[in-house]
C-alpha cells in the first residue's frame, strides 16, 4: 500500500523520482525500488518523507486516510 501513496504523494508535489532520491541521498534506482514495493523502506526514509510532505507516517503506510500529520 505505501509504495502506491509515495508515487501519489511524489507526483502531487511534481517532483520526479530523482529529487526525492536526492533529498534522501540516495540513488534514484533505490528510491524506485521503495516506490514499487520492490524494497521495504527503511524507517529513518519513512519519517524524513513524512516531514518533507507534511503529512503523517501512518498516512503514507496506509494506515489511515488522513494526510494531515498528527500533532
Amino acid at each position: 500500500m505505501y509504495f502506491q501513496r509515495l508515487e501519489d504523494l511524489r507526483i502531487d508535489k511534481d517532483k520526479t523520482q530523482q529529487q526525492i532520491a536526492d533529498m534522501l541521498h540516495c540513488k534514484r534506482e533505490v528510491y524506485r525500488r521503495y516506490e514499487k514495493g520492490i524494497r521495504e523502506i527503511p524507517v529513518w526514509a519513512l519519517i524524513k518523507l513524512a516531514y518533507y510532505y507534511n503529512t503523517s507516517t501512518d498516512y503514507i503506510l496506509g494506515l489511515s486516510d488522513k494526510r494531515d500529520p498528527i500533532r
